[in-house]
């Protein structure tokens, strides 16, 4: 599995300290230095079965700054995945990505069961 997080961010730590503590094997990956890229964004967005926008850091400043709440909805699928791939700020995490499945932020629950626990 592929644990996509921002390391500063306290809900990627938790998720972190989570996955540690089930014993689950995961890479690594620093959503800032490598940020995902547009192809990435699309295969994890099919995965997750979950809206575009959910991919989005809403509550992070760029995300502010740039006043995507009023642009988003104007934007294609293209467009978006596009803004998602220049800046790993701009994406919701932590990410955690298998095989078959995609989960987007850290929900207890929602990760025991699709890790099976």
């Amino acid at each position: 599995m592929l644990f996509v997080e921002y390391p500063k961010c306290s809900t990627c730590q938790k998720a972190k300290k989570w996955l540690d503590s089930h014993e689950i094997t995961y890479t690594d990956r620093h959503i800032k230095e490598q940020n995902p890229t547009v192809g990435e964004l699309q295969e994890w967005h099919q995965k997750s079965g979950l809206p575009l926008k959910k991919f989005f850091n809403t509550s992070g400043m760029l995300y502010k700054e740039i006043g995507l709440k009023d642009k988003l909805p104007s934007m294609s699928e293209e467009e978006q995945y596009a803004l998602l791939a220049t800046d790993g700020m701009l994406v919701k995490r932590p990410i955690l990505v298998s095989e078959d499945w995609v989960l987007v932020g850290f929900k207890e629950t929602e990760w025991a069961e699709k890790v099976g626990i």
